[in-house]
């Protein structure tokens, strides 16, 4: 029998290589005047940029640039806004990774709305937004957040008191994703590797929450297929356009996937520590995928936590490892034992190289929200996955 779900709206997705193309076309439906979202020279001094922004140009469409060159702050969307006032944008173009979609997609929603960003982030200010926004279209660069379907935008304030929240609205789902593999062959090694594992790990994480569904898990699913034949061999060679297709597709999965099912305590943890340290999202979603899973599986195998889980290990198990007719631990403990492997080809550093410090785990751990996670895991248990990848 198939429980009861609820299944967040989709935006138009137009997935495909060359499908950039479509850009001018999908702008003209909500009008001519466009905030340009980018991550500045870095695309648009690139020959796929470039010839972006001459196709825009070209057919009558005023932009007004904004430059978004790290994880978008408070500060950074409120300026954007400001300085957006008097031009009266028809609709917001984003084209870049996570950071960049997720800047795009605050500043659609804080066009039309009054006051700062800060008052409309869950668990920092003290207003319900209204879902208020102009259009939006989302052009990812990397295979990684899938924030191109997603109804939240992350905003970072890193320090002592630092946060990461999201500003959540079911209405911010972007209106069009556009998808071209293409857009990530510019994308840096490093990038793609860590993107990559933040990919791989929200769909797992989805899969295996607390809230998943029928649904959910066959998206999932699908995902990690491609995330099987594509993750390696992309970060082989990021010249793989079929790599680089398949790392799209499961980025974008994975986005709709976390939207309906919640993540686990990878990302829990990943953003206490964004809010505090100045480290790449990806690389944290990366370097603790296995040490987390270990623990969950640990727990599990004890009695704890959601015991159906332990099937879902053995299916991640049996798919990343092609062999037939084994038992359900070997499956298991062959999936951990890929996720360490992952750890070592991709050379994902230890925590420690990011300058956190051990005296700060407590603090990171205390304010970690791994509510979805199949198993509840304690402080103690929080510490053990960051001491497991601190050197």
């Amino acid at each position: 029998m198939v429980k009861p779900f609820r299944f967040s709206r989709l935006p138009l997705i137009i997935f495909g290589c060359g499908k950039r193309s479509e850009l001018t076309q999908c702008i003209k439906q909500f009008g001519k005047r466009v905030i340009l979202v980018t991550r500045g020279p870095s695309f648009t001094k690139t020959k796929q940029g470039e010839d972006l922004l001459t196709a825009i140009k070209g057919k009558s469409i005023i932009s007004q640039d904004v430059v978004i060159e790290s994880e978008p702050s408070p500060g950074m969307i409120d300026e954007a806004v400001s300085t957006s006032a008097g031009f009266k944008p028809d609709a917001i173009v984003a084209i870049g990774g996570g950071s960049v979609l997720d800047a795009g997609k605050a500043i659609s929603a804080m066009v039309r709305v009054k006051g700062s960003v800060i008052e409309y982030l869950e668990g920092v200010g003290n207003k319900d937004h209204p879902g208020i926004k102009i259009p939006f279209i989302a052009l990812p660069t990397t295979s990684g957040t899938g924030s191109e379907a997603t109804k939240n935008a992350v905003i970072s304030s890193i320090g002592k008191n630092g946060f990461k929240r999201s500003l959540r609205h079911e209405n911010f789902v972007p209106d069009i994703a556009l998808v071209d593999p293409e857009l990530t062959l510019n994308c840096p090694a490093d990038i793609t590797a860590a993107s990559g594992m933040d990919c791989f790990t929200q769909l797992t994480e989805a899969y295996l929450s607390v809230k998943s569904n029928e649904y959910t898990d066959s998206l999932a699913l699908e995902g990690l297929k491609a995330i099987k034949h594509s993750l390696i061999a992309v970060n082989k060679d990021g010249s793989d356009i079929n790599a680089r297709t398949g790392m799209a597709f499961s980025a974008l999965t994975s986005g709709i996937c976390l939207a309906n099912a919640g993540l686990g305590v990878v990302h829990g943890l990943a953003s206490s520590i964004g809010g505090m340290y100045k480290i790449p999202h990806g690389i944290i979603c990366g370097t603790l995928m296995a040490v987390s899973n270990e623990l969950n599986v640990k727990k599990i195998r004890k009695g704890y936590g959601n015991q159906s889980s332990l099937r879902k290990y053995a299916l991640l198990g049996e798919m990343f490892l092609d062999e037939e007719g084994k038992s359900q631990d070997f499956y298991i403990d062959g999936f951990i034992e890929h996720l360490h492997f992952l750890t070592e080809e991709l050379h994902l550093p230890g925590l420690k190289k990011y300058g956190i410090r051990e005296r700060d785990m407590e603090k990171i751990c205390a304010v970690t929200d791994c509510k979805n996670n199949p198993v509840n895991l304690e402080v103690s248990d929080l510490m053990e996955i960051l001491l497991g990848r601190f050197n």
